[in-house]
């Protein structure tokens, strides 16, 4: 029996109609117009003919007796390909906005726990002539790293899909699921969780000691988290680290993004050349996600332009950071979750910039040294009830407002494939993801590199951010704000070149 750890059943604990916990992307493909009849059947004769190669397409729940533990994953005896695999047709004219509101409202609908997790569904219909394919997939299976590996089971780097060796016969014996076997089951998994957790104990020590010496680098910014110390006149490295702030939860404004949420999502698309993001990274020598997350706080600066109160505190953004080892291609979930100041109240971008890439630095640094006792897995007899009730008082505090804002939304930057890539034999143009919200965190701003665009999905409650499309509006109007920074210092730099730039202004010209 395979048990779910305790960080892929929290995934299933904290589900309701208003919080679906799963996540998704959507793929535009170009299909030429003679194909596009049989795009679907192409589609799902493709994709029958891969699913062996991922565990979450073949794989189904089994619930403990009475909820007493954590569910196991049991081989599922027969896959639906009609319900799994469907199609729909967008009404004409077929825009960009009708896809998204069509994706929108496919995200909303919670996933079939009797059957395996997840579903595609193909929309044709589309003005471009393109054909798009909405994948939802339960986080319970896996997370951002794990739908990549999942992604790259199904989909091909040629036009010509690779050959792919059948599946294996079943077992011969079905798997005994008794009331008493399952209780025994989650019994021994328990003694085994605990015995894991005493074992870990002297590493726990250890990465304590580390975290410590981790909070106390983090004051002097060294060149660990990528600013290189720079000793030339007009770069002074005490101003590098100058607001870094005292150690203690940072908290967050609140806004109206820090509500209790309904069932209903809205969702939107914006790509950004990664060129673009790369070069602004390179010439402040930052890291591309310190790039990405000054997007979004320019975004946010825009997006509550009127609020004075809410800009006069900087906001907090949930950054998720992978827990995986180098080649670990397993499709559980290895995740844990940075807090990064997201420096909003700041109202210059450069400052914005550097100020950001101090707190994810210091973020990044305190994460690593405790990433080898972080816990993805916990003792789970009990857990059910417990994460039930937990989540009824914590549903219940927010709507009064008790909950204190420790992040404002969610940001998360998945690298992807440098290349093209191909469904079926149709090249996959366009790879947005489209991800999760919850209570007390309505917006959701996932971005996917892709064969050379940083692919920029946001998913909302539609009463908590209003229309997306300003929002996307205000992600390319930051974008825009940081790459033109780059211009003004660019003859001063090739004069003098400086390890980091972050810190400079232009030079003025003497009259």
């Amino acid at each position: 029996m395979k048990h779910l750890s305790a960080l892929d059943a929290l995934f299933l604990h904290l589900e309701t109609a208003e919080t679906p916990m799963h996540v998704g992307s959507l793929m535009l493909l170009d299909v030429p117009a003679r194909s596009r009849e049989s795009a679907y059947a192409n589609i799902r004769k493709h994709i029958a003919s891969r699913l062996h190669l991922a565990p979450l397409f073949t794989r189904r729940l089994q619930f403990m007796p009475f909820d007493l533990a954590n569910p196991i994953w049991l081989e599922a005896e027969d896959i639906d390909l009609a319900w799994h695999i469907q199609r729909t047709t967008l009404p004409k004219p077929g825009t960009r906005a009708q896809l998204e509101m069509k994706v929108a409202k496919l995200h909303e609908g919670l996933l079939d726990r009797a059957r395996p997790l997840w579903q595609f569904t193909i929309i044709d219909g589309l003005q471009s002539g393109q054909v798009a394919v909405y994948a939802k997939l339960h986080h319970a299976g896996m997370d951002g790293q794990g739908g990549v590996a999942l992604a790259q089971a199904v989909l091909d780097i040629d036009a010509t899909p690779r050959k792919v060796a059948p599946r294996a016969g079943k077992a011969d014996q079905p798997l005994d699921t008794s009331t008493a076997k399952l209780i025994g089951a989650a019994l021994s998994n328990t003694v085994a969780q605990y015995s894991r957790i005493v074992r870990a104990v002297p590493d726990a020590v250890k990465a304590a000691s580390a975290a410590a010496a981790a909070m106390a680098m983090s004051r002097t910014l060294s060149a660990d988290m990528g600013l290189k110390a720079d000793t030339k006149p007009g770069i002074d490295p005490k101003k590098l680290s100058a607001g870094v702030k005292k150690q203690g939860l940072p908290l967050g404004p609140r806004t109206p993004l820090n509500v209790a949420i309904s069932a209903k999502r809205i969702f939107a698309t914006v790509s950004i050349p990664l060129d673009e993001s790369k070069s602004v990274a390179k010439h402040f020598a930052v890291k591309l996600n310190d790039v990405v997350l000054a997007t979004v706080s320019g975004a946010l600066r825009r997006a509550f332009a009127a609020d004075e109160a809410l800009r006069a505190k900087s906001m907090i953004g949930a950054v998720p950071a992978s827990l995986r080892a180098p080649g670990d291609t397993t499709q559980n979930n290895q995740v844990t979750m940075m807090l990064v100041d997201l420096a909003s109240k700041e109202k210059d971008p450069l400052k914005r910039l550097a100020a950001i890439h101090r707190s994810s630095g210091k973020a990044k640094l305190l994460t690593g040294s405790m990433k080898s006792v972080i816990p993805t897995d916990l003792p789970s007899l009990g857990l059910p009830w417990l994460m039930g009730a937990l989540s009824s008082l914590y549903n219940t505090s927010l709507v009064a407002n008790r909950i204190p804002v420790i992040a404002n939304l969610v940001i998360s930057n998945v690298p992807g494939p440098p290349m093209p890539l191909y469904l079926a034999g149709y090249r996959i143009a366009e790879y947005f993801p489209v991800s999760i919200v919850t209570h007390g965190l309505g917006l959701n701003v996932t971005i996917l590199s892709y064969n050379g665009s940083l692919e920029y999905g946001l998913v909302a409650d539609p009463a908590c951010t209003g229309a997306l499309s300003k929002w996307t509006t205000h992600i390319k109007a930051a974008h825009a704000e940081l790459l033109a920074l780059c211009a003004p210092v660019e003859t001063v730099a090739r004069r003098k070149p400086r390890a980091s730039r972050i810190s400079r202004t232009p030079r003025k010209k003497k009259s």
